[in-house]
């Protein structure tokens, strides 16, 4: 007779739920804090991804980007800044709004972030066929939908 128990599903989908987060903001971290970018946080590397690489942005698009104040923001573009990865710039048409564009130092910090996820993705879908790809979309869109949910109750 077997006397191993069934997994329950809940139990299964919380450890790994758990686990998955504590790996990504661990291996994010080392994968993204080297040498060349030792001197800024995950954090920070997220700031230069909501910058982005097009047009400038102001203080307040990437603060609601980064769902945090402006005056949070602040501080860390203040340390980005003095490091030499964004460039601050006042608005021609009024000078009250602050834009933000990257340096080229910003630009390789973001293309460095860009690889860790264009690995992430690659090494998650191989293996798996396209309905397989979909479902797993789907599951990470509810997933997404609660965390939204709850983040604005």
């Amino acid at each position: 007779m077997d006397t191993k128990k069934k997994p329950n599903p809940d139990e299964v989908l919380n450890e790994l739920l758990v686990k998955l987060f504590k790996n990504i903001m661990e291996i994010e971290e080392k994968y993204l804090i080297t040498p060349d970018f030792k001197d800024i946080s995950v954090n920070d590397m997220h700031i230069i991804e909501a910058i982005g690489l097009k047009e400038p942005k102001s203080m307040s698009a990437v603060a609601k980007l980064m769902s945090v104040t402006t005056g949070t923001l602040t501080k860390s573009m203040d340390g980005l800044s003095e490091k030499g990865y964004v460039i601050r710039e006042r608005g021609k048409k009024d000078k009250r709004i602050v834009f933000v564009s990257l340096t080229g130092k910003g630009r390789r910090a973001f293309a460095h972030h860009e690889g860790f996820h264009r690995d992430m993705i690659s090494k998650i879908k191989d293996g798996i066929n396209e309905q397989e790809v979909a479902i797993l979309i789907y599951a990470l869109a509810k997933l997404n939908d609660y965390f939204n949910s709850i983040y604005k109750e």
